[in-house]
């Protein structure tokens, strides 16, 4: 996509800012040294064949460095090694901010958008950089092609506009069908499904196929739905997409006018509507995001649904969940459109081009991003983004008493290689979720119709990308 189609829209606080209407990325600029020169640091690598630590060949003592961070769950497990950075370079780094992607996300537009963004490294994702893309210091000055040929070439690429690399990832993102063996397992239910749809019970291959299994398990037992989805902002539009393309659909076409209001859109709608209007869903589902959707299959609430990689550990903990040894994975469904789902993305970290410390923040993304820190997350569930890590998992995985701990491995890397799609790379993603979310809340609350409230965000979001400059000739 030519970067003189690109908006730097932002929205903020229910405000738009927009920017001209085609703005030209920054130009890179030179990496800026520390007040005080860096001198080397002790390597403070694993021994022998362990996964190796990056970042920390360098002192930056007396710098302190600003960070904002996505916060809750399974992220915070990371945050615990920055001890070790700060012990092998001197530098402190100070976390001024936390919150869950959405609350993140608004944040920063706000912080960026008013100047008062004071970060040196900031959480992003290759679904929401390209609306910070004004904001960000390329980085292609300072990762080498060698300290980036181990990550996956795919992501870096996703994570790459206008010239210039804009994050490095940290994990990656895509759904894959979780169901419980207890319920798929039972010979009565087995029977009955089979009596009833004409089909055996399986786990489903087709989102048809899931749509009858969430309206077959929905009160087979005490307090037991068919499914869930996080209901609301981002979520809830991203799922749209997913099932949207897999139906042969498209968000937008090739000229960037909104194209979800197709028959394939208003199918798809459909069925989120119908999923609610049968109660096979919670009733709070619109006000549902990734904790709460995976705390209802934790408590053995849902039967089947589409959830990210990066629970597997907290579903396996018998402590803490009912579902321990109760589920299996399957890749994600095809839709009417032959297309297998696999809305996908990255979790990353950038770097503010209003940071004064740009040396040490590099050095402290290399650290978090490295071999070691990235394999310790990958043992929570997350799926990695370097070769090296994938290669270590899968050796242990097949030495596991549990054969879904490789299994699960094996599906992420088929689904990343063959099923991954991105958002669109536009800055105006988020601000059109922002538009589209709230009229699939009122469609799949029985408020509107299907096709009307397709058509009414249709004309909003080509209204916006109008004034963002997308149809000017």
């Amino acid at each position: 996509m030519s970067k003189h189609r690109m908006s730097a829209l932002l929205v903020v606080a229910g405000a738009t800012l927009a920017a001209c209407a085609a703005p030209a990325a920054p130009a890179p600029q030179a990496p800026q040294q520390p007040a005080a020169a860096p001198t080397q640091a002790a390597p403070a690598q694993s021994a022998g064949d362990g996964p190796q630590v990056a970042g920390v060949d360098r002192r930056f003592d007396g710098v302190t460095l600003r960070a904002a961070f996505i916060g809750g769950g399974q992220y915070e497990k990371m945050y615990e090694s920055i001890k070790d950075w700060e012990a092998a370079t001197g530098a402190k780094v100070e976390i001024v901010y936390k919150g869950d992607g959405f609350e993140i996300d608004k944040k920063l537009k706000t912080d960026f958008a008013a100047g008062t963004g004071d970060y040196d490294v900031v959480w992003d994702h290759t679904s929401f950089f390209s609306q910070y893309i004004p904001f960000l210091e390329p980085l292609e000055n300072y990762f080498s092609q060698e300290e980036l040929k181990d990550f996956s070439q795919a992501i870096l690429k996703s994570a790459t506009r206008d010239g210039h690399l804009w994050l490095i990832p940290r994990h990656a993102d895509i759904s894959v069908v979780h169901y419980r063996t207890d319920l798929y397992g039972n010979e009565q239910y087995k029977a009955e499904f089979k009596a009833k749809y004409g089909y055996d019970l399986a786990p489903p291959e087709t989102w048809n196929q899931f749509f009858d299994h969430a309206e077959f398990f929905a009160g087979k037992e005490p307090g037991l739905l068919g499914t869930n989805f996080a209901g609301k902002e981002e979520a809830l539009s991203g799922r749209f997409y997913e099932i949207l393309v897999a139906n042969g659909g498209k968000l937008l076409d090739e000229n960037f006018k909104p194209a979800f209001n197709s028959e394939a859109g208003v199918k798809t709608a459909q069925f989120f509507r119908e999923l609610y209007a049968r109660k096979l869903v919670p009733a709070d589902m619109t006000s549902l995001l990734w904790d709460g959707v995976a705390n209802n299959f934790c408590q053995g609430n849902i039967a089947v649904h589409n959830e990210w990689f990066g629970w597997y550990s907290y579903f396996q903990d018998p402590k803490n969940c009912k579902v321990a040894g109760k589920f299996d994975l399957i890749r994600q469904p095809v839709g009417e459109g032959g297309i297998r789902s696999g809305w996908a993305g990255a979790h990353a970290f950038s770097i503010p081009a209003s940071s004064k410390n740009k040396e040490a923040a590099a050095a402290l993304i290399k650290f978090l991003t490295s071999e070691k820190i990235m394999y310790e997350e990958a043992k929570l569930g997350f799926l990695p983004v370097r070769d090296s890590v994938w290669a270590r998992m899968i050796a242990e995985a097949s030495n596991s008493d549990n054969p879904l701990d490789k299994k699960r491995l094996e599906i992420a890397q088929v689904a990343i290689s063959n099923d991954f799609f991105a958002p669109p790379l536009i800055a105006e993603w988020i601000p059109l979720t922002n538009i589209l979310t709230p009229k699939l809340q009122a469609i799949m609350l029985g408020d509107v119709d299907p096709k009307q409230g397709l058509d009414e965000a249709a004309a909003e979001v080509e209204k916006m990308m109008a004034e963002a400059g997308y149809y000017n000739k």
